[in-house]
């Protein structure tokens, strides 16, 4: 799952700050990782030298944030064997043969549980 949430993500992040986004195929509802703020946000580079010391270090930190909300927001979303398409936990269903998405459970005539409701039920 990691793998299809990195190539579906969408960078929001900006000179400040990181953040990214994935959308549900399903519902369009777009899920948001953490924001996380430059380490060296606010700050005016004095040099030349130090301006390309920051581009190194803002890529560093855009890389490592990019790798956690590529974990944060996989663990938010399902792959329909179905459709093939990532769709979130509300819009994933659990069923008696075969896990799909809602879309496909109407269209199948299938039933069953959301893994949102199914998580929260174990607890």
């Amino acid at each position: 799952m990691k793998k299809l949430v990195e190539l579906l993500l969408d960078d929001t992040s900006d000179k400040e700050t990181f953040r990214f986004q994935v959308g549900c195929d399903n519902c369009r509802k777009t899920y948001q990782s953490k924001l996380r703020r430059f380490s060296k946000a606010g700050e005016d580079p004095p040099t030349d030298e130090k301006r390309v010391l920051y581009a190194a270090i803002y890529e560093q930190e855009h890389r490592a944030a990019r790798q956690d909300a590529v974990a944060q927001l996989a663990e938010r979303f399902n792959y329909c064997p179905i459709c093939k398409q990532v769709v979130c936990d509300d819009c994933f269903l659990i069923c008696a043969d075969i896990d799909m998405c809602r879309g496909c459970a109407e269209r199948l005539q299938e039933t069953g549980v959301s893994v949102l409701t199914d998580v929260s039920n174990r607890g």
